[in-house]
């Protein structure tokens, strides 16, 4: 096709892009790139678990070495990103000069922490094998299980959520959503010993809060009562409060900034909480009716 064919086509492009807040015509504009990030993502599970998910396989003798280069390079990357997603958002009113210190403190205050995720991490590790009898091993749940991926992708992406990084939480646990169906909000607060089974489905919020040895299969949904106030509900608690021990079984709904589900508790599936419950309870769905029918044939 000739170009003088097209011209009415570009311009009409173009005149989209320039009306528009959400396109990056600008070369002044600065935003972060959501395959580096990705990539940050997977360098930082290859620290963590080394030999599991990448071809290059340490040995013992050469481990140290491993962990501290794949770390400088990981520093590195997410330096770049970090200042470029700062810039997107906080430009013009900050500087260059002050989106990169920015971007030093918190690339080292993240890096410190990895040691402590990995804790964390191995404690969810143990929590699905306690709580799975399919589970062979501790090293199937890490190299498989699609719920253990989520959590492992929120984890890293909620300490940089509380550094105040714009985008990048976002999008770390958006690739986990779209790699596992689990929609886990980067500000969600989730303790120790956590466990997702089976994983597709599950929808957590941002201001969620999750205590330890909580277990939640397919389908639940830990969610807001309503968002039709839009922006004007950012920051506001919406989402619901589980407290330690509890089991949420598959498709239950648990609503609003002001539920909580009591310790101990178990909620059934398929339930639909919008109250909270005290400790130790047991919500079940009452009224549910199974009915079979057998079709019979007809005999000559």
């Amino acid at each position: 096709m000739k170009r003088e064919h097209l011209e009415g086509t570009v311009a009409r492009m173009l005149s989209i892009y320039g009306s528009s807040d959400v396109f990056f015509t600008s070369p002044d504009r600065r935003f972060p790139n959501r395959n580096t990030i990705i990539g940050i993502l997977k360098d930082i599970r290859t620290i963590m678990f080394p030999r599991y998910f990448e071809d290059e396989k340490p040995s013992h003798s050469n481990l140290e070495y491993f962990v501290g280069t794949t770390l400088d390079a990981v520093g590195d990357a997410l330096f770049r990103q970090v200042r470029e997603a700062l810039l997107f958002r906080d430009a013009p009113q900050i500087s260059l000069e002050e989106a990169e210190q920015r971007s030093r403190t918190i690339t080292k205050q993240f890096l410190n922490k990895i040691p402590s995720l990995l804790e964390l991490l191995i404690k969810d590790v143990d929590a699905a094998f306690e709580g799975d009898p399919a589970a062979q091993s501790r090293e199937e749940i890490i190299f498989s299980y699609p719920g253990f991926f989520a959590i492992s992708v929120y984890r890293i992406a909620h300490e940089l959520y509380v550094l105040d990084v714009p985008l990048i939480p976002r999008i770390m646990t958006e690739y986990a959503h779209q790699k596992t169906g689990v929609d886990l909000n980067a500000g969600a607060q989730v303790g120790e010993y956590f466990f997702i089974d089976h994983a597709t489905g599950v929808v957590i919020g941002e201001t969620t809060i999750i205590g330890n040895h909580v277990k939640i299969y397919q389908g639940v949904t830990l969610g807001a009562l309503s968002t039709r106030g839009g922006q004007k509900l950012a920051g506001v608690k919406r989402h619901p409060t589980i407290e330690d021990d509890v089991t949420i079984y598959s498709n239950a709904s648990i609503l609003g900034g002001e539920t909580v589900i009591g310790k101990g508790s178990v909620i059934a599936g398929s339930a639909f909480v919008t109250e909270s419950v005290p400790a130790g309870s047991r919500v079940s769905v009452r009224c549910q009716e199974v009915n079979v029918h057998q079709h019979r044939s007809k005999t000559s």
